[in-house]
């Protein structure tokens, strides 16, 4: 039940993408207006996942996975009412609010499943967030070709309010709570810096990347940040423990997260642009968006069956293996897209590929998340950790867009993106990708490597620096009460 809420919400990221070309007409706008409908779900998805997962930790993990569908299901309906942008805008923004559900959902699993299926159910959840990204478009294009945008919003609403009644019955509450007040101040301040740096990221091409607007939401961005982070650390209770997410094992998990993110998002939007060109506008196969979605389903299955691959391989090796085999895989699979981009039958390889390596490392980073964190701030540390996903995937669209726009041809009384540029798109990516392989390389070894004595310093203080006289003292300690309650005992 918990995958397929993470499967619902993330179907919300490009169910609409099918409709985007001709929905300017039925709702009476411009084009420009109508990617506004991407943009207000990334920005509420990007404010709502870290308030929201807190929340889980302080006040029940339950209570915010209702919420979160609560949310998805009133702004499919409100969504499905609409005649005018405005309307669909209010309902993409609810929907978008309602992402925190798969790092509430991946805490509610480490605290409810036995241990030895926490790394597999951990698995199939994160990749829910690949497998909505690519059944997300035949699936809405499917809807919207036969019944149009209205149907789209209420076949989520349909879903969202069975899988409300499938949690009540379904999912306990879980006892773990992090106590602590609702940091306001914190809230504000973090909201108003994600809104204005993903502003700045998604407009940046439509605005201009040198205009005072968007300069200006930079700025806005480094400043409420610099006054965000002081604020955070001065705090006992914060929003987000910005001492936990400094840890060695988070840090770096944290940055391969975006980098791996920024990798994800140029396949998919580098192969459907690709697709869907006109045939002979350039290197276009002319694809209808239909055909495009479902020349990426093999590579969401791949994603499925995968899962329980990756939790095998994170169990035996450790996770770290696990972010490194995909890593690496989604370097193979921008390799054999690069040269071969004029073969249908190369690019889907390559995305099968690339998408295997998305599902290892997708399932890797919250199994390493939560075993260098406290079990009160699960929810929270993966919340942290989606975000910046989002950070990586909006980054990837931003500069996908630039690329695209720079390296162009004729075709006909238009110009369409070159060869070339698409070539950029898939070497970008997979140097990402790289690098994001390279930061993992960083992380400490897998639990089974180490020494009794490191072994015991990471139980006594996950992510900690190991600090050999330390454990070694805290050992002594230890030992010496378990003696002395032995003599009492006797």
């Amino acid at each position: 039940m918990l995958s397929l809420c993470g499967l619902t919400v993330s179907l919300q990221q490009t169910s609409l993408v099918p409709a985007l070309a001709d929905l300017h007409h039925s709702l009476h706008t411009t084009p420009e207006n109508v990617s506004w409908i991407i943009t207000a779900t990334l920005l509420t998805s990007a404010v709502s996942m870290p308030i929201i997962s807190r929340l889980a930790d302080m006040f029940g993990k339950r209570k915010m996975l209702l919420l979160c569908l609560g949310l998805v299901t009133v702004g499919s309906l409100v969504g499905a009412l609409g005649g005018s942008l405005m309307v669909v805008l209010i309902g993409r923004a609810l929907q978008g609010a309602s992402f925190a559900i798969v790092p509430v959902g991946i805490s509610v699993m480490r605290d409810l499943l036995p241990r030895e299926r926490i790394g597999t159910a951990v698995a199939v959840m994160s990749a829910t967030l690949g497998i909505g990204g690519s059944v997300g478009m035949p699936l809405g294009g499917l809807v919207y070709s036969h019944f149009g945008v209205n149907a789209v919003f209420l076949l989520s609403a349909v879903v969202g309010v069975v899988l409300i009644a499938a949690i009540l019955l379904v999912v306990d509450e879980s006892t773990i709570r992090s106590p602590g007040r609702v940091d306001y101040v914190g809230s504000v301040l973090l909201s108003g810096a994600l809104l204005a740096l993903l502003l700045a990221i998604s407009k940046g091409a439509t605005w201009g990347w040198t205009s005072g607007l968007t300069l200006g939401l930079f700025a806005a961005a480094v400043v409420l940040v610099a006054i965000w982070i002081p604020y955070e650390l001065r705090l006992t209770q914060p929003l987000v423990d910005l001492r936990t997410m400094a840890r060695r094992p988070v840090l770096i998990t944290n940055t391969a997260t975006v980098l791996v993110g920024f990798s994800m998002f140029g396949q998919l939007l580098g192969t459907m642009q690709l697709l869907t060109l006109p045939e002979g506008a350039g290197p276009g196969f002319g694809f209808t968006p239909l055909g495009a979605g479902l020349f990426l389903l093999p590579s969401g299955a791949v994603m499925v069956l995968l899962a329980p691959v990756s939790a095998s391989i994170s169990h035996r090796f450790g996770a770290k293996t696990t972010l490194l085999t995909g890593g690496s895989l989604i370097v193979v699979g921008y390799a054999a897209m690069m040269p071969f981009s004029q073969s249908v039958s190369w690019l889907l390889i390559g995305s099968c590929v690339t998408s295997a390596g998305v599902a290892l490392a997708y399932a890797a980073m919250p199994t390493l998340i939560m075993r260098a964190v406290p079990v009160t701030e699960t929810a929270s540390a993966n919340g942290l950790n989606a975000l910046l996903r989002s950070i990586g995937t909006s980054s990837s669209s931003a500069v996908v867009a630039m690329v695209l726009a720079a390296f162009v041809v004729p075709a006909g009384n238009e110009l369409v993106p070159s060869a070339s540029a698409f070539l950029w798109v898939f070497a970008i990516s997979g140097v990402a990708a790289a690098a994001g392989t390279l930061v993992a390389l960083l992380l400490p070894r897998h639990r089974a490597d180490l020494t009794d004595e490191e072994a015991f310093a990471e139980i006594r203080d996950p992510g900690a620096a190991y600090d050999p006289p330390q454990v070694a003292a805290e050992r002594q300690e230890i030992e010496e009460e378990i003696a002395a309650g032995r003599a009492r005992h006797h």
